[in-house]
């Protein structure tokens, strides 16, 4: 999968070939990545893939999950004239991409960690890049939520509108889905909330609720489901993710983590 999505990257960028490339014979050189803002470091794997196909060489000077700051050469490529200048914004792009994210993430991830609660991203991804957005999640601290409709059930507040028996549902469900699979029900309100612990759901997504709202919920459910885990959703800013993780619940989500992040900035320098 990385390679298909690193081929066809640098397809999008070469065209029909680098006009570059017709004028003269290519020479060995040597680039420097470096770092014009500070960051965290994701993309490496996808730059690694990259790499081989093309037959460059590359030398991390920071790798995925690292911190860096402005100044710091991440990388070192050495190769033809031809092949790392026609590779060159590809690289740039991956790591832009990923580390921008990892960047947004480790900031909300130092927000929570005191509190135990963990941060998960969620399906609020680009199209065809769902695998590389959640896997730059991942380098700046985050756990990933389900990557599709596949891998656990969900029941949103949509589906709920369909279901006239949620315990009914949920039961016969447990007979269809993957023993592995969980069951997690969003709930708006209290009253849902607690009709999802009572129908037997592995996971309560309190959504779009306040943090007091969620600390009855917490009481509600370690009085009476310790073994249900609670989630926070909804808006969940920079400015408001602490509040939330005092409320108690085991985990956060947030969409901010990819959609709000910021482009850090690097550049590539030959000598």
């Amino acid at each position: 999968m990385i390679e298909a999505f690193v081929k066809e990257s640098l397809a999008q960028d070469v065209g029909r070939g680098d006009l570059y490339a017709l004028v003269e014979r290519s020479v060995e050189c040597k680039a420097d990545i470096i770092a014009k803002s500070d960051g965290i470091m994701a993309g490496q794997k996808y730059v690694e893939a990259l790499a081989k196909l093309e037959g460059f060489n590359i030398v991390w000077g920071r790798r995925d999950t690292n911190e860096f700051f402005v100044g710091d050469v991440l990388a070192i490529v050495r190769g033809d004239s031809h092949t790392v200048l026609k590779v060159e914004r590809t690289i740039l792009n991956i790591i832009l991409h990923a580390s921008s994210i990892a960047t947004n993430t480790k900031k909300y991830v130092d927000l929570i960690e005191p509190y135990g609660v963990k941060l998960l991203d969620t399906r609020k991804t680009r199209p065809l890049l769902r695998v590389f957005e959640k896997y730059a999640t991942r380098c700046g601290g985050a756990v990933n939520h389900r990557m599709g409709l596949d891998d656990s059930l969900m029941i949103k507040d949509t589906h709920l509108k369909t279901i006239k028996n949620l315990a009914e549902y949920i039961k016969k469900a447990r007979k269809q889905i993957p023993f592995t699979a969980k069951i997690e029900v969003e709930a708006e309100i209290f009253e849902v909330a607690k009709k999802a612990m009572e129908a037997g759901c592995d996971i309560v997504m309190c959504d779009n609720m306040i943090p007091n709202q969620i600390f009855e919920i917490v009481k509600y459910r370690n009085d009476n489901h310790p073994h249900i885990l609670l989630e926070a959703s909804g808006n969940i800013s920079l400015d408001t993710i602490e509040s939330y993780a005092k409320s108690g619940v085991d985990a956060i989500s947030s969409g901010s983590l990819i959609h709000q992040a910021n482009w850090i900035d690097i550049s590539m320098k030959m000598d």
